[in-house]
């Protein structure tokens, strides 16, 4: 069993959390979207910035080292963190996007033909949606979709169905933004590769709420984004498999991912430079080398533990309001901590609003997810996410918030 660590203690943390919002103490629930960074990482990239900044790889000049030496470390700390065989197959991008969009174009423009298909399933987000349809749309290429049963899980009975010869890239969620869903990566995976495609792992909703460990998942790419752990905005990270990453060209071209230019011609650096041109995100590297020593310290299991609690008692709260429906699997075992919901009474909007006005931030729209709400039915739902620093007295906060929206409404029961 996980050993717990001391929320309290762990929201002492977390500056922004002693803010009060319209006269009320502050109520994060929008984690899914970007989490709070905790003063270790805020120290971190100020400490960075005040003594060490120089530009990285190029300078043999102290502070450059001890730039470099800082910019490497994070690299090799984010390798450990997901078990990679090697800190060369972490490549730092911006964010997830960015990372899926890199496999999209670098390995689908080397290897995807006409009449080949992609699979997906119709929970993603748009960044593992959108990247895809591009270069099906550029090398004629077919999107096929896994689809989602009533409750919000993937139908797996699709399966191998979808799989034939002609797939190349399976490409799909760890964890639903919208629904809370967690997937069976390891059997996804496993289905993928028993016909010859690739398997991509979207982990931007997984890295910061579960353990992970890219060889036992047995994926070839795993994506995911600083800014949901605890960790700056503007730095990602790709994950690949090294031989794939070595075969495949260049995403963009410019400094520090080349061994030898002339006029006519360049050679590319080894891994990871070849995917990193131009000065990277420095001090977002460092920040989010000491986010994931954060939750390393707090152990992902424990971590885990928590998010079931708060998930499980929030949805207990939700389904007994009257009006309201909560999406995705009632089972909290396959579920993270994200519960999207609607009002009978009111729109998302004006639910995050009103919710606002008593100091509970919320998600409301369709969360880069629009297929998956018209699959739904729904424009948008409002979400209330959760993380390391949530409470069960914020959930019953949020509550309290929601007999307000009802009440505002007139068809409250007070």
């Amino acid at each position: 069993m996980a050993k717990a660590f001391d929320v309290e203690a762990v929201r002492a943390d977390f500056p922004v959390l002693a803010r009060q919002v319209n006269g009320q103490p502050l109520a994060f629930l929008d984690s899914a979207a970007s989490s709070q960074k905790p003063l270790q990482v805020i120290t971190a990239i100020s400490d960075y910035y005040q003594h060490h900044h120089a530009n990285v790889h190029r300078g043999i000049y102290r502070l450059s080292e001890e730039a470099t030496a800082a910019f490497e470390c994070a690299r090799e700390r984010v390798a450990r963190f997901i078990h990679a065989p090697s800190r060369k197959e972490v490549i730092f991008t911006r964010n997830a996007t960015e990372s899926i969009n890199l496999v999209a174009q670098s390995w689908g423009r080397a290897n995807l033909r006409p009449g080949d298909e992609i699979l997906l399933t119709e929970m993603e987000h748009h960044a593992n949606l959108v990247p895809w349809q591009l270069i099906a749309q550029e090398k004629d290429v077919r999107l096929r979709f896994i689809p989602i049963t009533e409750d919000g899980r993937l139908d797996l009975s699709e399966l191998d169905a979808l799989l034939n010869p002609r797939t190349r890239m399976l490409a799909f969620t760890q964890a639903s933004n919208v629904l809370g869903t967690l997937t069976p990566v390891r059997q996804i995976v496993d289905a993928a590769h028993a016909v010859g495609a690739l398997a991509l792992v979207d982990g931007a909703q997984g890295i910061p709420h579960l353990p992970v460990d890219v060889q036992a998942l047995g994926c070839d790419f795993y994506a995911f984004s600083s800014h949901k752990m605890c960790g700056p905005t503007g730095v990602g990270v790709l994950w690949g498999q090294r031989e794939l990453l070595e075969a495949m060209p260049p995403f963009m071209g410019g400094g520090d991912m080349i061994r030898r230019v002339s006029l006519e011609h360049s050679e590319w650096a080894a891994l990871p430079a070849k995917f990193e041109a131009g000065t990277p995100a420095i001090a977002e590297a460092v920040g989010l080398g000491a986010a994931v020593d954060y939750l390393s310290d707090l152990g992902m299991e424990a971590v885990r533990a928590h998010e079931k609690t708060l998930t499980a008692y929030a949805l207990e709260r939700l389904v007994e309001v009257p009006g309201l429906t909560v999406y995705g699997p009632s089972d909290v075992d396959v579920r993270g901590g994200v519960t999207s919901f609607t009002l009978k009474e009111a729109h998302a909007h004006d639910i995050a609003t009103i919710l606002d006005s008593e100091g509970v931030a919320v998600r409301a729209g369709h969360h880069c997810a629009m297929p998956l709400h018209k699959k739904m039915g729904l424009s948008a739902t409002a979400r209330a996410s959760f993380y390391i620093y949530n409470t069960p007295q914020e959930i019953d906060r949020l509550i309290e918030a929601i007999y307000k929206v009802k009440h505002i409404f007139g068809r409250g029961h007070l």
